[in-house]
């Protein structure tokens, strides 16, 4: 099944001003942990409303045998560009790629946008990318059709990974000199925009551990867009309209977590974006099936879970969709009240912040 638009809304009247919280800037990580797993870990045990500190490599205490760990393989790619207007060098351009519409057609971000009229061409690297723009979406983001020498590059990801950068978030300031921290030691599939940032705290070596231990390890994918950074700018939840992604889920993917769970372990997401692929493709049941297209899913407060057991998480930024998918899981009042926990322990917080297991 393809070209699935979800977006289910749960009957509840919170406002965003609920999820706001104090956050003093200095907690805001900067650069990752020099080791992946050794960032801290937040345990909030939903029964006893216990919170425990850890670091994430005690998180194998928590997961038991027959317990499905789904992660999400997308891979960010170097998604933003830097160039100029064709026959114009000191009119400067910034594109950020944030999803592949048809082949080498990509919708995009531009900086300023008021330059990027229909028709307008735009140079990037040393000419080896060529744009045009074809349209202008409803969110005024550009429809740019590409060319490059097809003789030269493969696809136009030979040629991001050339000349672009990765595209980190605003709030991180400070320059990532190694890449790759910027992606998981699992990511697959190109095509993100951002990372799925809860996996970016595994390493080889521990998701061996937990093998080990009888948990599978089982990959869906949901290329994360641009609605990431996107704050919510309505006051009523309920008038909010979610951003759409792209996901896929194989029958192998979907065999491995219906047999596990039936047979009595915990489905276990890291993070936001494997909880919304599960939750648009599971049924009523809880049953999840194997499809691929948009998810527009938006979870918050009055949300019922039919797929998903326990959630690994980061820290999320005040009045964001994420905090709301948390609050849904858990519940408000706990969630900010954890948060508070947080700020006070001084854990670091978003992409390259600690991380937080709700069971």
């Amino acid at each position: 099944m393809s070209d699935v638009i979800i977006n289910k809304k749960p009957e509840t009247e919170l406002s965003t001003s609920d999820f706001y919280y104090e956050l003093p800037e200095e907690l805001i990580a900067q650069h990752p942990m020099e080791k992946r797993d050794e960032s801290r870990l937040m345990v909030l045990d939903r029964k006893t409303h216990k919170i425990e500190h850890k670091h994430f490599y005690d998180i194998i205490d928590y997961l038991h045998k027959g317990d499905t760990l789904v992660i999400n393989d997308s891979r960010v790619i170097p998604a933003r560009v830097y160039g100029h207007i064709e026959g114009r060098e000191d009119a400067d351009i910034e594109l950020l790629l944030l999803r592949e519409r048809e082949l080498d057609t990509w919708e995009c971000l531009v900086k300023p946008g008021k330059r990027a009229r229909i028709g307008m061409r735009s140079v990037f690297g040393n000419g080896e990318l060529v744009g045009q723009v074809e349209d202008i979406t409803d969110e005024g983001n550009r429809i740019i059709k590409f060319t490059y020498d097809k003789k030269k590059y493969e696809n136009i990801y030979n040629i991001l990974h050339e000349i672009g950068l990765m595209p980190l978030p605003p709030y991180i300031t400070e320059r990532l000199e190694d890449q790759s921290r910027y992606q998981t030691v699992y990511a697959k599939d190109e095509g993100s925009a951002a990372a799925p940032t809860a996996g970016l705290h595994f390493t080889t070596e521990l998701m061996d551990r937990l093998r080990e231990k009888d948990i599978a390890i089982v990959p869906v994918m949901l290329h994360v867009g641009l609605g990431t950074f996107r704050p919510v700018k309505v006051d009523r939840l309920s008038d909010h309209v979610m951003h759409t992604e792209y996901f896929s889920v194989s029958e192998e993917s979907a065999r491995i977590i219906n047999e596990r769970r039936a047979a009595g372990g915990r489905t276990v997401c890291v993070g936001t974006t494997s909880t919304r692929t599960l939750e648009s493709v599971a049924d009523e049941s809880g049953n999840v099936r194997a499809m691929s297209g948009d998810t527009g899913i938006f979870i918050y407060p009055g949300y019922k879970f039919r797929a998903v057991d326990a959630l690994i998480t980061n820290f999320h930024l005040p009045e964001s969709t994420l905090i709301m998918l948390v609050s849904a899981l858990y519940d408000r009042e706990h969630v900010l009240e954890a948060y508070k926990t947080a700020v006070e322990e001084k854990y670091r917080f978003f992409s390259f912040g600690d991380a937080m297991l709700i069971v």
